[in-house]
C-alpha cells in the first residue's frame, strides 16, 4: 500500500477503530467478520467471507488466491 496510513491508538482492551472511509471503500459493515493474521511481521485485517465469492454458497467453499470459491463455481471456471 503506497498511501499513507491512518494512525490509531489501542484502547485499554487492545481495540482500535477502523475509520469509516476505509470501511466504506472495502464495504465492511457492522457485524461483518474480520480475519486477523500476521504476514511478514505485519498484522493484517481482512474481511472474512466464509461463502463462495461468486454464488455465496457455503457448501464446500475453499480459499483460492485470497477468495472463497465453491467446487461448483471452480469447475465452471475451469471450463470457460
Amino acid at each position: 500500500m503506497s498511501e499513507p496510513g491512518v494512525v490509531r491508538r489501542l484502547n485499554g482492551l487492545g481495540k482500535i477503530v477502523i475509520p469509516i472511509e476505509i470501511r466504506r471503500e472495502l464495504r465492511i459493515q457492522k457485524g461483518d467478520s474480520m480475519k486477523i493474521f500476521i504476514e511478514d511481521e505485519k498484522i493484517v485485517l481482512q474481511k472474512y467471507n466464509s461463502g463462495c465469492s461468486f454464488c455465496e454458497s457455503v457448501l464446500e467453499a475453499t480459499e483460492y488466491k485470497g477468495k472463497s470459491i465453491c467446487v461448483s463455481c471452480f469447475e465452471e471456471l475451469k471450463h470457460t
